[in-house]
């Protein structure tokens, strides 16, 4: 079983849900976003809960401007071993920074013990993050620079970044395709 409830934010309705405990997060989607909800088949609303309490201050906290910590938070995103470890990689990177596909695929292949991993498969676990804004998915960009692959779409993506005060001057929206 699992419980969500929806916070109003700046950039619109976001939906959270916890484990039956009440304790971990388990996803966080924004609305309209693509895989919304998809890692759980069904929740029961509930808003008094404190997983939920804590992650509003801490989406408060993050919309006003602050830097508050993952850390923080109970999170237990739910995916396969090779996700969680992607997942991992996402919380290290720092706010208002961004990362490419291809250095995180570095960082799995060395985790992995394998000389290289595919750039794709690490944008299909990004992709896949049921922890948005959370789990930073939205500081992960194409080698060239390209504001490609997320699933709340490019324009959520370059507001987030706005946001945190990330430097877009070498960062652009591409017209046409993907560039991990």
């Amino acid at each position: 079983m699992y419980y969500s409830t929806t916070y109003k934010s700046p950039l619109g309705l976001i939906t959270l849900a916890c484990d039956g405990d009440g304790e971990n997060l388990v996803g966080l989607w924004m609305e309209g976003q693509k895989y919304h909800g998809n890692t759980i088949l069904e929740t029961i609303g509930q808003n008094d809960i404190g997983i939920f309490n804590l992650t509003k201050r801490w989406l408060n906290r993050y919309f006003s401007g602050e830097k508050p910590k993952i850390s923080e938070l109970r999170l237990a995103p739910i995916g396969s071993e090779f996700r969680q470890g992607v997942w991992n990689i996402l919380c290290e990177i720092p706010y208002g920074e961004v990362i490419t596909y291809g250095s995180i695929a570095k960082k799995m292949a060395a985790k992995m013990n394998k000389k290289n991993m595919s750039s794709q498969a690490v944008g299909g676990a990004v992709g896949h993050n049921p922890i948005s804004i959370i789990i930073p998915c939205h500081r992960v960009v194409g080698s060239n620079g390209s504001l490609t692959g997320y699933s709340g779409g490019v324009g959520m993506k370059t507001k987030l970044l706005e946001l945190e005060g990330v430097d877009m001057s070498r960062l652009f929206i591409p017209k046409k395709g993907t560039a991990l």
